[in-house]
């Protein structure tokens, strides 16, 4: 897989069975990232199929039944299968280990065990599509989840699944934190993306059982009528509602988190600063993992809950705006009087400063009651979530992925290419959005295969703005993929970076990442007193050729 002939976690050792059995964080990272990625496509390329049909009233070439199935489709395998392990259990498996100075997560078997229990979840999510599809929307609400034909027991199983894989990754990520830290890393030296995927392990152990629970309810709800969820035999339909955003809302802390923490390390990088407030910001992370759990109740202000339940949901969702804006804030103060170097991941995080603004202070008209029962279930909740999670996530993950490509693969990728990709990307992604938001304070309902001819101008400017994202993403797939066998060699650490798996490490990583036990001896992020640059390819010693 890699043409160095330098003895790497690629090449070291060979062979099919070799990746299939492997322990190595480093291998089970890649795998995910390969995983992850091709969901990503194939739910942009059902996305971009909606917005094709949606870009005049009426039907073009598709039914409203299979516009239903492919809303589904799209929402359920960019929530569980591309987002929810997009960052933790990609980069972060190949990355939190060396950050720690450790040689592997704490429990390996374990870490290949969550990625084996990933692929049986995919598997039986795509067997779903193949064999009845599946119109219930990614939420699955009760009754119509209970009552509609189709496939819905199989994808709620396979939701179910996919869960365990979440939980196995997040019980090995506090282990690891807690157990495998290098000597003199103390928890305040540690690197601030570390501390964002901590908060993510305690959410993803925390919440997803939650969800599972539910799954199974709803699969007895189903299967033998229990009367759980249906009124007609004492049940609920709004208690579904409940357990499930018990847990999709701590969720969205599970997909937003983790690209908190890479903002972290991209401002720290580019900016050859420490990141200011270090401290809050490591707290923050805690603080809006645990608010995470008490604000569930802000999706359902419709649903027919006390007056003073609402009041303190709304109270608790404003609440959480605190530590993201302490972030947020902090990252500012970081880029002030820095010696900002605008590489492209750096451009990505000045995006994901842009975008995920935008997403959050809109959250705060949604958290408000009286303008929520207007805006709820309207394009203006898609458009929210959209600049929230793709804004937000999507673009850290993809400033992530730029950053550490190069140590993963010991490969530079186009420049100038990537340049263009980002701006499309950019761009695309604001052109779609933004009409969304103005469709939705107008009364555009979400959800609808058909609309009103007033909103045509408006859905026909989102989707060409969809196909200049989808453009911006072709061509970041192909200079990616040609930079694995083409691209120049990058170096050990090409952006002088100060965290370990750029100053202890070679690019691509030796299988056991060091070739001594590092030790932490300074203050994280120490750019006011060095800043770690290195043009030498490799540091080799005979046994490494």
């Amino acid at each position: 897989m890699n043409t160095l002939p330098y003895k790497t976690y690629l090449n070291s050792p060979t062979g099919i069975k070799s990746w299939l059995l492997t322990k190595d964080h480093k291998r089970i990272g890649l795998m995910y990232l390969m995983a992850i990625s091709l969901f990503f496509l194939v739910g942009g390329a059902l996305a971009l199929v909606m917005r094709l049909e949606l870009f005049s009233p009426g039907e073009q070439f598709i039914s409203a039944q299979t516009y239903n199935q492919l809303f589904t489709l799209h929402g359920a395998i960019m929530i569980f299968l591309f987002i929810i392990p997009s960052i933790p259990a990609a980069l972060g498996n190949f990355i939190l280990p060396m950050q720690l100075g450790a040689v592997d997560v704490a429990f390996p078997r374990l870490n290949l065990a969550s990625w084996y229990v990933y692929v049986v979840g995919a598997i039986m999510a795509l067997g779903a599509i193949v064999i009845g599809g599946v119109d219930t929307g990614w939420t699955f609400y009760t009754p119509y989840s209970v009552q509609t034909k189709g496939a819905i027991t199989l994808i709620v199983m396979a939701v179910f699944v996919l869960g365990f894989s979440s939980i196995f990754t997040g019980l090995n990520f506090i282990a690891t934190v807690h157990k495998m830290r290098a000597p003199g890393m103390t928890w305040f030296k540690m690197p601030l993306f570390c501390w964002g995927i901590y908060a993510t392990a305690i959410i993803q152990v925390l919440a997803t059982p939650v969800l599972a629970i539910t799954a199974l309810l709803l699969v007895l709800e189903r299967g033998v009528g229990i009367g759980i969820f249906d009124p007609k035999m004492g049940g609920d339909p709004v208690l579904f509602q409940h357990f499930f955003w018990f847990y999709s809302h701590p969720a969205v802390y599970i997909m937003i988190l983790p690209g908190m923490a890479i903002i972290s390390e991209l401002m720290a990088t580019f900016s050859r600063k420490p990141v200011f407030g270090y401290k809050a910001v490591a707290y923050s992370s805690l603080a809006i993992a645990l608010l995470s759990f008490v604000v569930w109740g802000h999706h359902m202000f419709t649903s027919g809950q006390s007056e003073l339940s609402a009041m303190i949901f709304s109270f608790l969702t404003f609440s959480v705006a605190i530590p993201s804006a302490v972030k947020v804030f902090n990252w500012m103060s970081t880029m002030y009087r820095g010696s900002i170097s605008f590489d492209v991941p750096m451009l990505y995080a000045l995006a994901f400063l842009f975008l995920f603004t935008i997403g959050g202070l809109t959250g705060l008209f949604l958290g408000t009651l009286a303008v929520d029962l207007h805006l709820h279930d309207t394009y203006f909740i898609v458009a929210h979530f959209h600049y929230t999670m793709m804004g937000g996530t999507v673009i850290a993950f993809l400033g992530g992925l730029h950053y550490w490509w190069p140590k993963i693969w010991g490969r530079m990728y186009s420049e100038k290419w990537a340049r263009i990709s980002w701006a499309l990307v950019f761009i695309g992604f604001n052109a779609t959005f933004i009409p969304q938001f103005i469709m939705g304070s107008q009364g555009m309902p979400r959800r609808y295969f058909n609309y009103l001819d007033q909103y045509q101008p408006m859905h026909a400017f989102s989707s060409v703005g969809a196909y200049i994202l989808g453009l911006g993403f072709l061509i970041m797939v192909v200079y990616l993929w040609h930079s694995v066998k083409n691209g120049p060699i990058a170096g050990s650490n090409p952006w002088g970076a100060s965290t370990f798996e750029w100053t202890h490490s070679t690019s691509p990583p030796d299988p056991h990442n060091f070739k001594e036990q590092p030790v932490c001896d300074h203050e994280p992020y120490p750019y006011a007193t060095t800043i770690f640059k290195s043009t030498n390819p490799y540091e080799m010693d005979d046994s490494d050729k």
